[in-house]
């Protein structure tokens, strides 16, 4: 990851405010005689139809080194909101370099004219650095005005210019307008441009549809374009950067880039620049005595630079393009790009090592070859170094500078080298980084099974600019922030059922990297596929995107860019059940050696110590797929992704509830428990390290201990889904009044809750309530919203269970002719009719239709077997059964189900371990099915 200080290598708007020779007070003035004038706006005849802006005029005149910038714009208020955004007027100049001049105010009411100006009101200007917080001082001026006496409906109509020159640019000019273009609206709207016959000026626009040509008119030459240009042609994400075109004319007097490098090149001079016995020349001296090796010279010099000068943009006094001397750089101990370049220049050339400034945009540099020679092309500027025959870019205002990473590339494409005689565009070959950018480690331990959690251990290691931030972020003491950040990171190398425990932050200064522990309690995330439990193993093929869309004939000729170079490492070892015996790798134990325009290498394996080890290695340049390769990487990408590395678990595999009481036995959850009673003890006052662990002592079926973890919570600091939660653990634990006096408490703090009112209602129908489980229910669904075919349906159940059958199916009805097609209501009112023995034929075909539109049909499937159960369709259930725990191993109703049929087809032992499972996992399923006038 490559981090800039974008130098404003020139301080310029687009529409150009800045200003001219050296004036700190405005200037009024009447509007230039070489100015067209726009066309007379009657106010009188605007309506609401016609767009606010009404005129945007900008006029530019470039004489010898002068540029100047004529603006006229005129806004109408259509509304209350827009009279504050157009009425406080500001506009900034360098005074260092021109001259703000205003021609006039003015607001047009109906056919009168009303001069601001002469009224009495005048600009007022401001000294106000604005971007302090970003380490920028440049001197501006702001002149600001709030007009006074603006009504909606008036056009305020301001005409001003702003005029340039700038004596580094060593007697040439440039400008640049913005050309606005659809869906921008504009009454009226041009951009003209003159220069003297006699000056050679070359201009250009990038933008589509700018057709307009340079004609003679008297002793100068003009150019003018009236009208918005065309929409924008829209291009793919993926598209390199050389193919988008800057919606901008510009202008430059300089012939070609080797003008502006001799012209910039006289800036950078450093003869004469680091005085004897200077402090600067101590730190020289110092470098000297401590190495020999020019490289390592040069990295100590970069080092200095970077860590003991403070970034700050000075754009005073001309500092615009020039650059503070390194005397004053080194003892001021702040200094932008420029400065710090020229520093570290002198110092390079102190210690004898060539080396030479390049000018760089951070962000457009691929459009470079494509651009007019103009100094504004360039926000950046850096050195380049040769040592040994190899260049090294070296950017003063980075961070985190390490020997080992001194041959790495920044990203900025080309570079314009300031030569004294002169130098082309150069183009910067791109390099993947030495070292790991990210280097991220995750250990797991799953030893005690892999469906329950255990403890993991990661580390993400950072080098480059980041670890600047992250020690300064650590220095302000902000406990908060850095959490979330470690946070983040676990979120990022992690599955979502991490729980992060703990986390620490280090930092190495010999290798110049931070590291951030992070420790906590992790389940597998194993998935089923077919009769296999599959872990998802790959972390880096599934890291590439390469989704380039060339569906339109335009596009069908653009290559895809594959990003910035980078280098990257991911490593896991998960420590598996039983020394990793039966367990196997599936998919791609080495990776393609080239992808998508990444090299990548991959190491995995099973040791005999039972630790799966697995080692990926990402590197990329930043290349590009060119058209004819598109194709053939859409194919390996495919490949590739369909050989994801997988971990296949042995068939023989107990049940999450075995492997639970096996490793209960066997003391396996000691690390896990202690690792949450840290965090708990870390956080006294905080309830989520507690729910934490009653999550986890859920997944153990030990509803005693999430029951004290949840008390514990709830005196910390409680809410409805907290409450409610609580009541479903006193259901479980078969404490029907605690969960209504949670459930009620719930409703207390959320009225309005669907969770709360549900849990309710059926709980006051199971304790002879119904009726008013019904009334609450009613008062609901008559308030309608979008709830109302959920409260529908949830009124069944009640009815249901009250055997009202056929009341129940009438309000399913009523909720799936408010919601048609939903898989939610088909899947309920299948298992209404199901668990109830009616309609039977019925109830299949809303269960098959329920499984064809759910995008997780296991609860439709088990709907469905209870369905072929009642019609004693054995076989049929019992396929159903299989395919509704395929994708939902463990739900009780299901194994439950199947343990019964198990047991009346003579199979007692498979059957009667299916129900010990399903009472385990849901104490009162008995009085569920008892219900249904169902018995084992």
């Amino acid at each position: 990851m490559m981090w800039v200080r974008v130098c404003a290598w020139l301080v310029m708007a687009l529409a150009w405010v800045s200003a001219a020779s050296a004036g700190e007070t405005i200037r009024y003035e009447a509007t230039p005689t070489w100015i067209k004038a726009a066309p007379a706006l009657n106010a009188a005849k605007l309506t609401d139809a016609d767009p606010p802006l009404q005129v945007r005029d900008q006029q530019v005149r470039l004489n010898g080194d002068e540029a100047w910038v004529y603006s006229d714009l005129a806004t109408r208020a259509a509304t209350a909101q827009m009279l504050g955004d157009i009425g406080n007027l500001r506009l900034a100049w360098n005074p260092d370099t021109g001259d703000l001049i205003v021609h006039s105010v003015e607001i047009l009411r109906g056919g009168e004219v009303i001069d601001v100006l002469k009224g009495g009101q005048k600009f007022e200007v401001l000294r106000r650095e604005q971007r302090l917080e970003q380490r920028w001082v440049d001197g501006m001026l702001t002149a600001t005005l709030s007009v006074q006496g603006l009504q909606v409906g008036d056009v305020l109509r301001m005409r001003f210019s702003e005029t340039n020159k700038d004596g580094a640019l060593g007697g040439g000019v440039q400008a640049a307008v913005a050309l606005p273009a659809e869906p921008a609206k504009i009454g009226y709207s041009r951009t003209r441009m003159i220069w003297p016959k006699d000056q050679k000026i070359a201009w250009q626009s990038y933008a589509d549809g700018f057709t307009a040509k340079a004609v003679a008119n008297g002793d100068w030459n003009e150019l003018e374009w009236i009208g918005t240009l065309p929409k924008p042609a829209e291009l793919p994400d993926d598209v390199p950067v050389r193919f988008r075109k800057l919606p901008i004319l510009e202008a430059t007097s300089f012939a070609d880039w080797e003008s502006i490098s001799r012209t910039m090149a006289a800036l950078y001079k450093t003869d004469g620049l680091i005085a004897a016995n200077s402090p600067l020349a101590g730190e020289v001296a110092r470098i000297r005595a401590a190495e020999t090796d020019p490289l390592k010279r040069a990295a100590l010099a970069l080092i200095a630079v970077q860590d003991q000068v403070s970034y700050l943009f000075n754009g005073m006094n001309g500092g615009n393009y020039r650059p503070q001397t390194p005397a004053d750089t080194w003892r001021l101990r702040y200094g932008d790009c420029k400065a710090k370049t020229l520093l570290l220049l002198s110092m390079l050339h102190a210690l004898e090592i060539k080396a030479e400034p390049v000018l760089v945009h951070s962000q457009l540099g691929g459009l470079l070859p494509g651009r007019l020679p103009i100094p504004a092309a360039f926000d950046h500027v850096i050195v380049r170094a040769e040592i040994g025959g190899t260049s090294y870019w070296l950017d003063g205002t980075s961070a985190g500078a390490q020997l080992a990473d001194m041959a790495d590339v920044p990203p900025f494409r080309f570079a314009l080298p300031l030569r004294p005689d002169g130098s082309a565009l150069m183009p910067i070959d791109a390099r993947a980084p030495a070292r790991p950018q990210f280097q991220a480690e995750v250990e797991h331990d799953l030893s005690a099974g892999i469906d329950v959690p255990g403890t993991y251990t990661a580390w993400m290691t950072m080098r480059g600019p980041l670890v600047e931030q992250l020690k300064a972020a650590q220095a302000q003491g902000n406990a908060e922030a850095m959490e979330q950040m470690a946070n983040g990171i676990n979120r990022s190398i992690l599955s979502q059922g991490a729980t992060m425990t703990g986390h620490q932050m280090a930092f190495d200064a010999a290798t110049g990297t931070a590291t951030v522990t992070m420790t906590g309690v992790a389940s597998g995330g194993w998935t089923r596929d077919g009769e296999r439990r599959v872990l998802n193993l790959d972390k880096t093929v599934s890291s590439i995107t390469f989704s380039p869309d060339r569906s339109r004939t335009a596009w069908r000729t653009l290559p895809v860019s594959t990003g910035d170079a980078e280098h990257m490492v991911w490593r896991q070892r998960v420590k598996l059940p039983g020394k990793g015996r039966d367990f196997r790798l599936d998919g791609d134990v080495e990776l393609p050696a080239t992808l998508a325009g990444r090299s990548l290498t991959r190491k995995a394996a099973i040791g005999d110590d039972g630790w799966l080890v697995i080692q990926d290695e990402i590197k990329s340049t930043g290349t590009e797929i060119a058209v004819a390769d598109i194709a053939a990487t859409r194919q390996a990408m495919a490949r590739a992704g369909s050989r994801s590395l997988k971990l296949i678990a042995p068939a023989a595999t107990p049940p999450q509830w075995q492997q639970v009481q096996a490793a209960k036995q066997a003391n396996a959850f000691a690390p896990v428990l202690a690792a949450y009673a840290a965090a708990i003890k870390a956080k006294p006052d905080k309830r989520e390290p507690l729910t934490n662990r009653a999550d986890f002592y859920a997944t153990l079926l030990d509803w005693k201990a999430v029951m004290a973890d949840l008390n514990s919570a709830i005196a910390i600091e409680t809410d409805a889904d907290l409450l409610l939660w609580r009541a479903r653990v006193h259901q479980l634990m078969k404490d029907d009044k605690k969960a209504l006096a949670d459930i009620q408490a719930a409703r207390a703090i959320d009225p309005g809750s669907f969770g709360a009112v549900s849990a309710l209602t059926m709980l006051q129908m199971r304790i002879g309530q119904g009726d008013a489980a019904l009334e609450l229910l009613d008062e609901r669904i008559a308030e309608g919203g979008e709830d109302k075919s959920s409260y529908l349906s949830h009124k069944a159940d009640v009815l249901a269970e009250m055997g009202e059958m056929d009341l129940a199916l009438a309000a399913m009805d009523e909720a799936l002719a408010a919601s048609p097609g939903d898989p939610d209501l088909l899947n309920n009112r299948c298992w209404l009719k199901g668990t109830r023995n009616v309609a039977l034929d019925t109830a299949l075909k809303d269960c098959t239709k329920s499984i064809e539109l759910s995008d997780d049909p296991a609860s439709a499937l088990d709907s469905r077997a209870m369905v072929y159960f009642r019609m004693d369709r054995m076989d049929d259930a019992l396929a159903d059964l299989k395919a509704a725990m395929d994708l939902a191993p463990y739900m009780p109703g299901s194994l439950y189900l199947r343990g019964i049929i198990q047991r009346r087809q003579g199979k007692a032992a498979e059957g009667d371990a299916d129900l010990a499972a399903a009472r385990m996992l849901s104490p009162r399923i008995d009085e569920d099915y008892v219900r249904y006038g169902i018995k084992p």
